[in-house]
């Protein structure tokens, strides 16, 4: 007698009365001799786009509505291998991979949710979870299996196998499922193999909390979604084949923050403090030292004419004062050394380039998105999650301009997520600016003579070194009552997505939320307002007239 991987049972085993179980058949280590596994042709997301050969899909817009499925059942032990083929950093979480008992030629493509997590695996037959950030990076290969235990595994570019969850029920067919989600944009799927004895042993999955396999988990405290609710009102109990819901109701807020399309040639400067590190593609700037001093970078090249750059607060640290600095500069980086950069940022200001800097005068949490745009009249612009602050800084545009960020306080890490030329979509007022488009793009340059070095103080405007006060006055908040027709947000409840908004959240004054949902919000621990979390003393219906 021998297991069905190669190895002989005992001479002197004894009889077992348990009731014998069926599950799928464990087919021979080697080389399969079944069809190829493909995508399935005709059940999949809205957003999915697929290519003649089945074996590529790509999410055409937003960050959801991609799930996918494999045409034919997959047998145990089968490797379903994916190669990531296009990652979008603007979005939170990644791929979504698991399995279902539920044939994909039966299932209705327009009743497919929005998510695999929570939606698809809160029904029965169906599961899945999301594979770590820092795995979903382009040109990582994904593997995963079940096997005959109903145990999940999956491996990044053949490292060690890690167990992802369990549960699964092996006694009928089971159809590979992936969520094209979040970061992750698009997907190939590679040829599937059986995974090899050495790899099925026990032992292989105990080594598995490697250093370079830590992560650190985002702060995902931005807002909440209408599945955060009922499990706080069911006390319902997550098990180990959910995903962070708030990572649906995080990407739903930013699809509305963030223009649909997002230039992603910008990267952070190789140039930067010591006490930084650049990580991910050149795209996040993390704080590696205790120390808040020379954590400045900057933008791998100078900004645009009305040029929007947008960046997301990735992590903060509470028990620190302070808050994030920026500025531009007409310094290239790469003219600078690291031992140019000094201990004080506010130095950089006796430099003979044009420098200003000044701190975002708003708190920021984890998970902000903040815009700064440049107009012609070397105006630069504010707005957080979606909102203008106005002129904060008055530069000289005369000559090319790069972005600088200087971490310390409370912030710890921040992302570049992208830049656009639409100025207009977060209300950034561009007065007497010529139109740009992103096809024919305009290094900042507006003919203003003469080098101006400036600093901000507490205030939002800035000032010469000697004294002289810019021309254009600072521009007054804009009001922080989203409009009830147009705007960022638009007319549906920022967490169900599905009834009209027709409650003011007081005292921040956001109407972003219908009343059902307000109620429910009102009711929760520490409630805090879904666009700028400032803490919710009440709820207000309101009535509009017809």
């Amino acid at each position: 007698l021998s297991d069905s991987i190669g190895g002989s049972f005992s001479t002197s085993s004894h009889r077992c009365h348990h009731k014998q179980k069926h599950c799928l058949p464990i087919p021979q280590c080697g080389t399969l001799s079944i069809s190829p596994l493909l995508f399935h042709p005709h059940t999949k997301g809205s957003q999915i786009i697929m290519d003649t050969t089945q074996k590529v899909v790509k999410r055409q817009a937003s960050f959801c509505n991609a799930i996918t499925f494999s045409n034919r059942p997959i047998v145990i032990y089968e490797q379903v291998r994916l190669k990531i083929t296009k990652k979008q950093c603007c979005w939170s979480g990644a791929l979504r991979l698991g399995f279902t008992s539920k044939d994909p030629s039966r299932i209705n493509p327009d009743t497919l949710p929005k998510y695999a997590c929570p939606d698809l695996v809160s029904q029965s037959g169906f599961w899945a979870k999301a594979l770590p950030e820092e795995f979903a990076n382009e040109g990582n290969v994904i593997g995963f299996w079940v096997d005959k235990k109903g145990r999940v595994f999956y491996r990044v570019n053949e490292s060690a196998a890690m167990l992802f969850f369990s549960g699964v029920r092996t006694a009928e067919p089971l159809w590979a499922l992936i969520d094209v989600y979040g970061l992750t944009r698009g997907v190939q799927l590679l040829d599937s193999e059986l995974i090899p004895p050495d790899c099925l042993r026990p032992r292989s999955f105990t080594a598995i909390r490697r250093p370079s396999l830590r992560r650190d988990t985002e702060d995902t405290r931005l807002s909440v979604s209408l599945c955060d609710l009922n499990l706080q009102e069911d006390t319902f109990h997550v098990t180990a084949t959910t995903c962070p819901i708030p990572q649906n109701s995080l990407n739903s807020q930013h699809s509305h923050l963030l223009p649909s399309q997002l230039e992603s040639d910008l990267r952070f400067h190789h140039l930067r403090g010591p006490h930084v590190k650049i990580l991910d593609d050149q795209t996040v700037a993390r704080l590696e030292h205790p120390r808040e001093e020379r954590t400045v970078v900057f933008t791998s090249r100078p900004l645009r004419i009305n040029e929007t750059i947008f960046v997301k607060i990735n992590k903060s640290n509470t028990v620190r004062t302070g808050t994030l600095s920026y500025g531009v500069t007409s310094c290239d980086p790469s003219t600078l050394r690291p031992s140019d950069l000094p201990y004080n940022p506010e130095s950089l200001l006796d430099r003979k380039e044009f420098w200003a800097i000044c701190r975002v005068v708003v708190p920021l949490q984890s998970g902000d998105i903040l815009g700064f745009m440049v107009n012609s009249d070397g105006e630069l612009h504010l707005s957080h999650n979606g909102a203008g602050i106005g002129m904060q800084v008055c530069t000289d545009c005369s000559q090319p301009l790069w972005m600088l960020f200087i971490l310390h306080g409370t912030i710890i890490q921040i992302r570049l997520l992208g830049s656009t030329i639409l100025a207009e979509r977060l209300g950034l007022s561009t007065p007497s600016s010529p139109t740009s488009t992103p096809n024919s793009p305009t290094v900042l340059c507006s003919g203003v003579s003469g080098p101006l070095l400036s600093t901000c103080g507490s205030g939002p405007l800035c000032s010469s070194i000697s004294g002289t006060a810019p021309d254009s006055p600072s521009s007054l908040p804009e009001s922080p009552i989203s409009p009830s027709v147009s705007g960022p947000w638009g007319d549906e409840c920022t967490i169900c997505y599905e009834n009209m908004v027709d409650t003011v959240i007081y005292s921040c004054g956001h109407m972003c939320l219908c009343y059902s949902c307000g109620l429910k919000l009102k009711k929760m621990a520490n409630a805090c307002c879904p666009i700028c979390r400032r803490a919710i003393k009440d709820i207000i219906k309101t009535y509009r007239s017809t």
